[in-house]
């Protein structure tokens, strides 16, 4: 008995750490309906901007008042006037791609402007972290420990007391229910929001003073695998109570103490469990919480008084226009690969086939989301399968790459199978937090297992031979990853034209309607998550065989959540965008690792900037552009009397596309949109 509780007490003051993050977690999910994935990310900057102010000789607590009740606040306000308050009728995924955008940007922000020097031993803010203030059944309790339980008890309870009980919590919830419903009763709903965002940005910023003196080094990774494990705390409570988050942190707290006391030392497994044990009990958690089990977002009664959102889908063209453009993109492909293997240099040609093995693993996101409307936030798992699997079995069986990628492909197609049973009730946000959870479990516990990652020493992956051909050079491979590209373009293309792709498209419009009229949508979604893991796979292995060798870190749950960012910044709905998004992520990412280390995090600020304007643009960034070209042609073209283009004029929220009946039968139509565009 004694040996159990010495090793499950000092789990109390890391559960506290758990529930302090998950509160905040739960109390911007309750106040403004978004899952904010950037809740460590902020957590981050207000503890680097604390950490910074101290070591120039200020005062502890001015530096506290900077980072905490200034710079927190004003960045949460900032968020919502600019972000969050377009996202209240949003869907999960329009909600959440501008999250895990700043995500990636306020780290990568915080290291272009504060430098990446390494910074060890973060001050703490209240108490003493080498100083022991009294020992309990034989455990020390530190300064940091005590001060960090003692504010998570007090924090949880204000928060639960201000939702519970006070009128500011009762709009608060109402906001989030129907802003529009809400104004109706007299409550300011953007102020609500306004509010709600500077709470939680004030707890976020003292989360972040508080857990950084728990390591030895500040570094946003640290605050990334909290949050996740705080999601897990948040699951006990079903993301709406804060008193079970707090009992459910200290409970993975102590159990993961517990587990890392009695496990046998030594084994790659053994040394994996403690820290994926979160995320065991988050998946368990989504799985068997009737409150996840929903097949269609809650929306609100009053959303039709809302414009309707820009149409995702291709302007119709004239036909004039619509065969150019596709002669353009046919010229262009055969140049860019004829320029490949003639002019091109051999360091670019790799940098362009590490674009297309990108491209190849993102159209399984175009697959699975842009098709389907299912999120994951596990496709970069999936590719390290795929190349795992490839690495495997040429090094021990001597198996033909090409073939060894086929069979990565399956059972990475395997593996999703695997994920989409269970998660079959899910939707929305836990559909995304459950596929985060198995990223998160494959890359702690199976991905440093010798046989299939070797964790981070990793795999040696051949270059492929056809019979006594071999494809060792750059120019040799960029050919063969050029045909798995052209494959795997024209079966996504295939399955959307065809039955699949129609029943998607209803599903993704609505569940129930597409189950009235016959669809299985059970066998449509495993089906789905299958294909879109399997070519995952098979762009993986074409990844590992490119660069010779791969890691666990090079297929880690961060790159699922970039690459995610990446697709839907560029375009999630359509082919061309997959492959745009890879070779600009190849291309972007050679350009930048010339500049100083200072810089090394640019690429990711770049798309994570970008991916902030999804919430006005879901289309995509590449889309919006060449909509506006369009436009901007058929305007220049009508004003010098060309006929057979159209004209487009503009009043209210109502887009009017006109023929002059010259060419142009069937095509008029109205496009709605959310925001004017102005005359043309």
């Amino acid at each position: 008995m004694s040996q159990l509780v010495a090793f499950g007490l000092p789990g109390v003051p890391l559960g506290c750490v758990f529930a302090l993050m998950g509160a905040g977690l739960v109390l911007t999910y309750r106040a403004s309906g978004v899952f904010n994935l950037a809740f460590g990310a902020q957590a981050y900057v207000s503890a680097l901007v604390f950490y910074v102010s101290v070591n120039h000789g200020w005062p502890k607590w001015a530096a506290a008042i900077l980072a905490i009740v200034v710079l927190s606040p004003a960045l949460g306000l900032l968020l919502d006037r600019i972000i969050f308050r377009y996202t209240r009728n949003a869907s999960q995924f329009v909600k959440l791609v501008p999250a895990l955008g700043l995500l990636i940007v306020l780290p990568s922000a915080a290291q272009m402007i504060f430098g990446d020097s390494t910074r060890l031993s973060p001050p703490a803010l209240l108490l003493d972290t080498s100083k022991v203030y009294f020992h309990f059944v034989g455990f020390a309790v530190n300064g940091n420990e005590l001060s960090t339980t003692v504010i998570t008890i007090l924090a949880v309870a204000f928060l639960w007391s201000m939702l519970k009980f006070t009128k500011l919590g009762l709009e608060m919830r109402a906001v989030v229910e129907s802003p529009r419903l809400a104004q109706l009763h007299g409550v300011r709903s953007d102020l609500i929001g306004a509010v709600a965002w500077v709470l939680s940005s004030l707890f976020a910023g003292l989360a972040g003073v508080l857990l950084a003196p728990l390591y030895a080094q500040l570094s946003s990774l640290n605050f990334t695998d909290l949050l996740v494990a705080a999601i897990a705390a948040g699951a006990f409570g079903a993301f709406v109570s804060l008193p079970l988050t707090l009992i459910g942190g200290v409970f993975l707290g102590i159990a993961q103490e517990l587990i890392s006391g009695y496990l046998p030392t030594g084994s790659t497994i053994a040394a994996g469990v403690p820290s994926a044990f979160p995320f065991i009990v988050l998946l368990v958690l989504l799985i068997a919480l009737p409150r996840f089990r929903v097949k269609r977002e809650v929306s609100d009664p009053m959303q039709g008084c809302e414009p309707p959102p820009p149409c995702l889908d291709a302007p119709r063209r004239p036909t004039a226009v619509f065969v150019g453009s596709r002669i353009l993109a046919a010229a262009l492909a055969i140049s860019f690969a004829v320029s490949v293997l003639t002019w091109i240099p051999s360091n670019w040609v790799f940098t362009l086939g590490l674009g297309v093995a990108y491209s190849v693993i993102f159209l399984s996101i175009v697959l699975l989301t842009g098709m389907s409307g299912q999120v994951s936030l596990a496709q970069a798992t999936f590719a390290g399968i795929g190349a795992f699997t490839t690495g495997q079995l040429a090094i021990h069986l001597g198996l033909s790459v090409i073939a060894g990628a086929l069979i990565g492909g399956l059972i990475a197609a395997g593996a999703g199978i695997l994920l989409a049973l269970p998660t079959l009730r899910l939707g929305g946000i836990a559909l995304a937090l459950g596929t985060l959870g198995f990223a998160l479990v494959v890359s702690d516990i199976f991905f440093p297992l010798s046989w299939v990652g070797n964790g981070g020493s990793g795999i040696s992956v051949p270059r492929p031979a056809i019979g006594a051909v071999s494809l060792a050079s750059n120019r040799s491979f960029m050919i063969l990853a050029l045909i798995v590209l052209v494959v795997a373009s024209v079966a996504v293309a295939l399955i959307r034209s065809g039955t699949v792709g129609r029943e998607l498209a209803a599903v993704r419009g609505s569940e129930v309607g597409a189950e009235s009229i016959g669809i299985n949508t059970r066998r449509l979604r495993i089906l789905t998550i299958a294909l879109a893991a399997g070519l995952a796979g098979i762009g993986g292995a074409i990844y590992g065989s490119l660069e010779g060798s791969v890691s666990s870190n090079d297929f880690s749950y961060e790159m699922s959540l970039i690459f995610v960012v990446v697709v839907a910044t560029v375009g999630v709905r359509t082919i061309s965008g997959a492959i745009e998004a890879g070779l600009a992520y190849a291309v972007l990412s050679q350009l930048i690792s010339t500049l100083p280390s200072r810089y090394a995090s640019l690429l990711a600020f770049l798309f994570g900037l970008a991916a902030l304007t999804y919430v006005r643009h879901p289309e995509g960034v590449v889309d919006y552009v060449k909509r506006s070209i369009l436009n901007l042609s058929e305007t220049v073209l009508a004003y010098f009397g060309y006929h057979g283009i159209g004209l487009r004029f503009t009043s209210g929220y109502v887009t009017c596309d006109v023929g002059d009946g010259n060419g142009l039968a069937g095509d008029d139509r109205l496009e709605a949109k959310r925001d004017v565009d102005g005359g043309a």
